[in-house]
């Protein structure tokens, strides 16, 4: 047992702060409104009621535990002797880890009595995850997305609209994820009493980056388990990608008090320059959006500023208060994938590994493809966040089949 023991057990604290992250800002109207959902949750988060029926269905419908693969063709192609393994929750029931937690907010909000699930997504998996969770527990579900995002990721508009799901297009400014958590958090405002706003990501006020934590905790815990048994040893290395940080979170949780080194990356995009990237841990500062403090990449003015990803899933401005606080803590190391790195991945773990992963999770895997690069031993663990079927007609239209990006590879 090392220093980080207790640290899920003392994060956050009461008031929702993970150091001197986080906490709860909110307009009067909405004080009351989270104040039952963060009753609520500590009500039900040890009861066995809904933890037995949360493991069910998580067994029974979602498909868990998934599993975890060894990348052995990618590994044996870098070709340094570092192995690559890869928590396969893009064989989630719909594509991607956004279901873990979208199943239980949507049982919370069964057992608060709510009748609307409301939403913003960005890449669409969160999107698709909550319209699947409303039809199975017979809900109403409305999803804001950016114009942009629509356009990029229409394969998920339609699995919602055919889930029952209403899609609000979002028009105003950049027309992408940080607009879209504007827009879903004002239809909130207008009925928080029948509608419970189940957000996206370990971001937002107190208590969801707890709650989101909680229900992605899973994937870590399961992928611990799966690789010791596998190899006998725990990684070296574990890596996933960082937008808003839920994949993340919850692949770090279970190995924070491990010797193990954790690395999140963010998008690089084509540039350092403000709106050419989504990178907040590399370049921004501390900054309050969407009811809570967190590093924010901003412009002159001290607004949220303009974001790129080739990734709809990673472009946001801010980032979950717990991974600024591991980053405060120097116990996560945040790193960049750029657009280009992350392409190269894609197309090399479609080659190799018979894998189409999506662009936010090829983030992580390019990492892990630099890290294994400069070893010559041990075992790196990537969360594979979710499946490409999104992104496919996205990056073959504008990017090809991958040639041009694999041609200094031995294929």
């Amino acid at each position: 047992m090392g220093q980080y023991a207790d640290y899920i057990k003392n994060h956050p604290n009461k008031d929702g702060y993970f150091g001197k992250h986080g906490g709860a800002f909110l307009p009067p109207e909405l004080e009351t409104a989270f104040k039952d959902i963060t009753e609520a949750y500590a009500r039900i988060r040890s009861s066995h009621d809904y933890i037995s029926e949360l493991r069910r269905i998580r067994k029974y419908y979602q498909g868990r535990p998934t599993p975890v693969s060894h990348a052995a063709h990618l590994s044996e192609l870098i070709g340094t002797g570092c192995q690559i393994y890869l928590k396969r929750e893009d064989l989630n029931h719909t594509g991607a880890h956004k279901l873990n937690h979208c199943m239980a907010e949507a049982l919370l909000a069964k057992y608060m009595g709510k009748k609307t699930l409301i939403a913003e997504t960005g890449a669409g998996q969160h999107g698709v995850a909550l319209a699947t969770a409303a039809a199975y527990f017979g809900l109403k579900c409305e999803i804001h997305m950016g114009e942009v995002d629509i356009a990029k990721e229409a394969p998920n508009v339609t699995r919602m609209k055919l889930l029952g799901c209403k899609v609000v297009p979002v028009t105003h400014g950049l027309k992408t994820l940080k607009e879209a958590v504007d827009s879903a958090f004002e239809a909130y405002l207008k009925d928080p009493v029948n509608t419970i706003y189940c957000i996206g990501s370990v971001v937002g006020p107190h208590p969801f980056p707890l709650m989101v934590r909680d229900f992605q905790y899973i994937v870590g815990a399961e992928a611990r388990e799966q690789i010791l048994e596998m190899t006998g040893n725990l990684p070296d290395t574990v890596i996933a990608c960082v937008g808003g940080g839920s994949n993340a979170i919850g692949m770090f949780a279970p190995f924070i008090d491990d010797p193990v080194e954790l690395i999140g990356v963010e998008p690089g995009g084509r540039s350092g320059k403000l709106g050419e990237h989504a990178a907040t841990m590399t370049y921004g500062s501390g900054g309050i959006i969407h009811g809570f403090k967190c590093y924010l990449l901003q412009d002159d003015k001290g607004e949220p500023g303009p974001v790129h990803s080739i990734a709809s899933g990673l472009d946001y401005p801010g980032i979950g208060p717990e991974h600024c606080h591991l980053k405060d803590e120097e116990r996560v190391r945040y790193d960049v994938a750029m657009d280009d790195e992350c392409l190269e991945a894609f197309y090399l773990l479609c080659r190799t590994e018979g894998i189409i992963p999506a662009l936010e999770s090829s983030h992580a895997v390019a990492a892990a493809i630099r890290e294994a690069k400069q070893r010559n031993s041990g075992a790196i663990l990537v969360n594979l966040s979710g499946r490409g079927d999104k992104d496919l007609d996205y990056v073959t239209e504008n990017f090809g089949f991958g040639d041009e990006y694999l041609k200094d590879w031995d294929l």
